[in-house]
């Protein structure tokens, strides 16, 4: 296990926050992915699957939105973390070289929904697909709250790996909306996963096993995008 190297990322704010870059096992490519509302790029979700899928092959960076990095509870507003990402964006894109031969985005819950938010606002980003760990579609209980009109503006392929007990969308929810995106979105079904694929019944070696399976799922769809593209 490859310990990982930090990078600071100067926003355009004139603050600045922190990343952390994985590098890989192999070359493939780089994704970023940004962390939930609740937790920082030093929880032990995001560590994990940096670690996991970087001796997988993947370059990983992750970071702090900003909110996070100064330690304040409350997240930003949506275009204050959009910002944030656009920067991290620009920053790996200079300091990591796989990110010039495929770059994807994407993050655990919040985080995703922020690079969706990026992607569908900017077509020209040398985006390459978006992977999205619990999409947040609704908040919990308010299925009427939606938070999907962007995401048919994205136009890029994207992976979605959802719990099928996800309080904040459903893959009942999700399917009929990926299928209408060009290009159709890949939807990853976790069975009794929730919002963070955690089984209902502590089980050690189970729940290791559903991480395994998602972080595979990750590499394996990456390494299908970019073989389309050559």
């Amino acid at each position: 296990m490859k310990n990982p190297s930090s990078l600071t990322v100067p926003l355009e704010t004139g603050a600045a926050t922190s990343a952390l870059v994985y590098p890989a096992g192999g070359d493939l490519s780089a994704l970023v992915l940004a962390h939930g509302a609740g937790a920082g790029q030093r929880s032990a979700f995001m560590v994990d699957f940096a670690h996991a899928l970087s001796a997988l092959g993947l370059d990983v960076v992750t970071f702090n939105f900003l909110y996070t990095e100064q330690r304040r509870r409350i997240p930003d507003r949506a275009p204050a973390l959009e910002a944030c990402y656009r920067d991290v964006i620009a920053a790996v894109r200079e300091a990591v070289p796989s990110a010039n031969r495929g770059l994807f985005i994407g993050g655990k819950s919040m985080g995703g929904r922020i690079a969706t938010h990026v992607a569908a606002a900017d077509r020209d980003l040398p985006i390459a697909g978006l992977v999205l760990l619990g999409y947040p579609l609704h908040p919990p209980g308010r299925p009427d709250q939606r938070r999907d009109k962007h995401l048919a503006a994205i136009r890029r392929p994207m992976l979605i790996v959802q719990g099928d007990r996800d309080a904040f969308g459903l893959p009942a929810e999700l399917r009929p909306i990926v299928q209408q995106l060009e290009p159709p979105a890949t939807l990853e079904v976790i069975a009794k996963g929730d919002h963070s694929f955690k089984l209902p019944r502590r089980d050690p070696a189970g729940q290791a096993a559903v991480y395994v399976n998602i972080q595979n799922t990750i590499v394996n769809w990456i390494a299908g995008r970019l073989k389309t593209r050559s």
